[in-house]
């Protein structure tokens, strides 16, 4: 194989985007072969020789492609990624690869033959700025980590928005607010740079400034096993918006913020500091660096030329897939324990949390009002 037939299911928000992209050429090595999308008007934008499908099955087993990527709604993420895994397709899914853990875990042990590219759209894994800041706390730049903040409240959404569709801001139709629509990419730049918590106390006001049902404002608690701390807030109801992450460790402290980078060196580790200077109000002397980082990486494109690459090269993956059960599940915690009142210990039982989910989707406004089935059913017709 020199070149990827890709067939892209869901064109109507993102997947379009992506389309444009395929079709531009602006993917090496990439062909957009067939699209898919449930609601006809959409495909009409799409010209032979790209076949055009309004059932995902049919897409999958027609032959046409060697890959899909998959911008459904979120409960479509599971059963349509399953189902062209175990047809042998390679994979890239949007974000978030499912609405809850557990559906994770059935998607994920669908990716039985390793061969098999399966990728996940984490866009902002390619931002130079933290990309850095993985670097400097992964290799060991800021010694053991004792605190991280992260203050993301410039995702404002408007009424307007969310009544754009039926589905959006529901517990049958997205799963969530915030942390399953905006988030997902921060959650897993959480992750990716400090590691998953080993317990979550999570405060959710649900359509606390929209008329929605689900959360739009969250501020979570984590501890670490090596006992740092952290804070997350979000919020699509504050404007102007704050986007600041700030890491402190045993050598400084790192703020990343507006695209910069900063990092305060301490000169020797602070608690080395504390147990062997004798002075009473003595703070260790710091470097002041600024980290020359400029841009925002390939974004979306480089994660579509990444997982061309691994198909033809075996290039490394940017995202794999399996990672992204990561970013879910602290996005579950924080709804489980706002829900319950209770700090929840991790790993999460995400049994637990399905049947949860479950219960808010019976009493969903997608359901009451007969605009589609609940979850299951908006999935199945995706299929």
């Amino acid at each position: 194989m020199n070149k990827v037939r890709l067939g892209i299911i869901g064109v109507g928000g993102m997947g379009s985007g992506h389309a444009g992209e395929v079709l531009g050429k602006k993917v090496n090595r990439c062909e957009l072969t067939a699209v898919c999308d449930i609601n006809p008007v959409q495909l009409r934008k799409y010209d032979d020789p790209v076949k055009k499908f309004e059932d995902s099955r049919a897409l999958i087993r027609s032959g046409t492609v060697d890959a899909v990527l998959i911008a459904t709604p979120h409960y479509g993420h599971t059963t349509i990624g399953i189902d062209a895994l175990k047809q042998g397709l390679h994979v890239l899914v949007e974000k978030p690869i499912s609405v809850h853990k557990a559906d994770c875990e059935r998607l994920i042990a669908a990716h039985k033959n390793k061969k098999q590219v399966f990728a996940a759209m984490f866009n902002q894994r390619t931002d130079p700025h933290y990309k850095k800041v993985r670097q400097l706390v992964q290799g060991g730049d800021l010694g053991p980590i004792r605190r991280v903040n992260w203050i993301i409240t410039d995702w404002f959404r408007t009424e307007f928005y969310y009544a754009s569709g039926t589905w959006r801001a529901t517990w049958a139709g997205e799963g969530g607010g915030v942390l399953l629509n905006q988030c997902p990419h921060n959650l897993d730049l959480f992750q990716w740079i400090c590691g998953m918590p080993s317990r979550v106390r999570g405060f959710c006001g649900l359509g606390k400034h929209h008329r929605i049902e689900v959360e739009d404002e969250v501020t979570a608690y984590f501890e670490y096993p090596n006992g740092a701390t952290g804070v997350f807030v979000t919020t699509t109801g504050e404007a102007p918006g704050s986007n600041r992450l700030e890491i402190a460790g045993e050598n400084g402290r790192i703020v990343a913020e507006g695209g910069c980078v900063q990092f305060r060196r301490n000169e020797m580790p602070m608690t080395k500091f504390s147990r062997e200077v004798k002075a009473a109000f003595a703070t260790p002397e710091v470097w002041n660096i600024d980290i020359p980082v400029r841009g925002y990486g390939g974004q979306h494109l480089e994660i579509k030329q990444n997982f061309v690459d691994a198909i033809l090269d075996g290039a490394p993956l940017v995202a794999p897939a399996r990672e992204g059960i990561r970013s879910v599940e602290l996005a579950n915690a924080m709804l489980f324990s706002s829900l319950t009142g209770k700090t929840v210990d991790l790993p999460l039982n995400g049994k637990v949390y399905e049947k949860t989910l479950k219960q808010l989707i019976r009493k969903s406004k997608v359901v009451k009002k007969k605009s589609a089935g609940p979850a299951e059913d908006i999935s199945k017709s995706w299929r």
